[in-house]
């Protein structure tokens, strides 16, 4: 699994790193670190990052399953 966060959809509101803080790093803005570059998912990690993804009100993220 691997997902994207789209920056230009990005604003910040934090609730990807709230829920999967190992994968959603952010930045000095409250921003995700890891944006327009696929972000792979250790084993373990691909519950919480889908309910990162789902929590995102701006639908930046977006899961690559597989």
């Amino acid at each position: 699994m691997k997902v994207t966060v789209d920056g230009s959809l990005c604003t910040g509101h934090g609730r990807c790193y709230s829920l999967a803080p190992d994968i959603f790093e952010p930045d000095d803005e409250g921003y995700s670190m890891q944006r327009d570059v696929p972000i792979p998912i250790p084993p373990g990690q691909e519950e919480l990052t889908r309910r990162a993804t789902h929590a995102c009100p701006e639908g930046a993220i977006t899961a690559i399953e597989g």
